[in-house]
């Protein structure tokens, strides 16, 4: 998944602006900048794609984000 979409926005919001079909069954999201994990209404930041900040992930995230002291990078094999 797109991490934002066309025009930059972020896909990860606060609130879901669409009519809900099943709440609370997305646990985790891969997108192409991060993999996070939905704990108690927030993203917790679990890994970052290789090249990417966390910085970068921050600006693209609306949603409230948990964010370690230490992200590590996706291995990709």
């Amino acid at each position: 998944m797109m991490h934002t979409n066309r025009a930059g926005a972020s896909k990860l919001l606060k609130q879901c602006s669409l009519p809900l079909t099943g709440v609370n069954c997305v646990k985790k999201i891969v997108t192409n900048l991060a993999v996070l994990e939905i704990r108690e209404g927030k993203f917790h930041l679990l890994e970052r794609a290789p090249g990417v900040s966390v910085e970068e992930i921050k600006k693209a995230t609306e949603g409230d984000m948990i964010i370690p002291a230490n992200v590590p990078e996706m291995i990709l094999a």
